[in-house]
């Protein structure tokens, strides 16, 4: 009996990487002095620790990111999982095909047109000439360069390079893509378009592993998330938080326990959805956050297009020029049902100093009935975060109506031509029919009036 396929996409184990530095000491003058010596062997002065003992896994259609400062060893670690470098200890286990864009222009030819390297790519990733026949108008058209594809790519431009390398790699359809800092180098255009064909496959359930500098990214993008610090595992986990701790460390106020996963063998059971994550540096607090109707009285549970107020009160511990308020409702599965911040709206801070309320007034909150919960945080226009509250509050919205999704929108039925329905109890409008009709059974209300179409005039 064949064994069961591993769970895992990438599995990374106690590696090591190092790299070993040449000086004057370790190369011969001349051919002379190297057979004078007698020793045509060669030793380097010294070597370095890209990534000492780093250790994770990627579950198969995860989208991971990896961060950190510029020589951590984010680079080392994409080109030990593609096979372009091999560990100096542990072990890189990987299952599925791999596309990767790791380096501007890797695996193209510079003297060779554009056309003829998508069929070399292709091959190097494991397509048939056929295959990559199909594929080849599609990788043109997302490419945006069928006007240069003729000419040698050592007349691109960077950006044509990315375009070219990109669309070659998501269109092999691969199991994991591994993507560099590369795409920073598109145009906002492309880039938009980038990050839509990597939602794309990330609902097609491909495994994301990318390095980047544009955190934002990691945030929107990435399930978890790795920060690499001079080749050392720093944290991994939920992005938000991975984030947060690093821009924490780059700002100078680090966080007391950065957001580490216990190992494997280690992991702790989830803690329950209803409770609350908190962290930030706490140079603002938020105090308290509560829910209040019209007249400030505070809610627990309130039924669909109550009007709502969300009353955030905090504290500066420290006068502060940049600030942001943001929030998030989500509901009890994850959805994220509704997100902004005061930036994005157009609020520029001036000065935060001592207590303060913000309040985010909802006219009519408009949700299907269910369990909601909300985040709330205070943070630096960059991301740093001051103090976000996961989970601060928990609504829950009850309804008459059996309806599905989050939102309800404001609505009505019309109806025209040979069509009737029967007329329902006005207090059991929203009752579904089989229910409706079980009722009026046990009631004896066997009459009901017709409810007759409008006629057109």
């Amino acid at each position: 009996m064949a064994d069961a396929a591993p769970d895992f996409a990438i599995q990374v184990e106690s590696v090591s990487k190092s790299y070993r530095l040449w000086g004057r000491r370790s190369q011969f003058a001349t051919l002379k002095s190297a057979l004078l010596k007698r020793d045509l062997k060669l030793d380097p002065d010294a070597s370095v620790a890209a990534l000492r003992n780093v250790s994770f896994t990627i579950d198969r259609g995860e989208a991971f990111g990896i961060i950190g400062r510029n020589g951590s060893g984010k680079s080392t670690m994409l080109k030990l999982i593609s096979g372009i470098l091999k560990p100096t200890s542990g072990t890189v286990a990987v299952n599925g095909r791999i596309a990767a864009l790791i380096e501007l222009g890797a695996g193209f030819h510079p003297e060779i047109t554009g056309r003829e390297n998508i069929y070399i790519n292709g091959i190097m990733l494991g397509l048939s000439r056929r295959e990559i026949e199909q594929r080849f108008d599609k990788i043109v058209e997302f490419s945006g360069i069928a006007e240069f594809l003729d000419q040698p790519v050592k007349t691109y431009s960077s950006g044509m390079y990315v375009r070219l390398g990109f669309a070659v790699a998501v269109h092999v359809d691969p199991d994991i893509l591994l993507i560099d800092e590369v795409l920073s180098v598109g145009d906002e255009e492309f880039s938009a378009r980038c990050i839509a064909k990597i939602q794309e496959m990330k609902y097609r359930g491909v495994t994301l592993v990318f390095v980047t500098h544009q955190l934002d990214q990691v945030r929107n993008l990435c399930d978890r998330a790795v920060w690499l610090d001079r080749g050392q595992l720093e944290a991994i986990g939920d992005p938000m938080r991975v984030v947060d701790a690093y821009l924490q460390e780059v700002s100078g106020t680090s966080l007391a326990e950065p957001p580490v996963e216990a190992a494997p063998e280690e992991t702790p059971a989830p803690p329950p959805r209803d409770e609350e994550e908190r962290w930030g540096s706490g140079e603002v607090l938020i105090k308290r956050v509560s829910l209040t109707d019209e007249e400030g009285r505070e809610l627990v549970a309130l039924g669909a297009g109550t009007p709502v107020t969300i009353d955030i009160d905090v504290e500066a511990r420290a006068p502060q020029d940049d600030f942001v308020f943001g929030l998030g409702l989500y509901h009890a599965d994850g959805t994220c049902v509704y997100g902004t911040n005061t930036d994005l709206e157009g609020y520029a801070s001036q000065r935060l100093d001592g207590n303060a309320r913000v309040r985010f007034v909802m006219p009519s909150l408009d949700l299907v009935a269910g369990t909601y919960r909300l985040d709330v945080a205070v943070h630096t226009r960059n991301g740093r975060s001051f103090d976000y509250r996961r989970n601060v509050v928990r609504i829950v919205v009850g309804s008459r109506v059996h309806d599905v999704g989050v939102y309800r929108p404001k609505h009505e039925w019309k109806f025209d031509g040979a069509i009737a329905f029967k007329a329902v109890d006005p207090h059991r409008a929203n009752v579904p029919a089989p229910i409706a009709e079980a009722i009026r059974e046990v009631e004896g209300d066997s009459s009901p009036q017709p409810l007759r179409p409008r006629r057109k005039r």
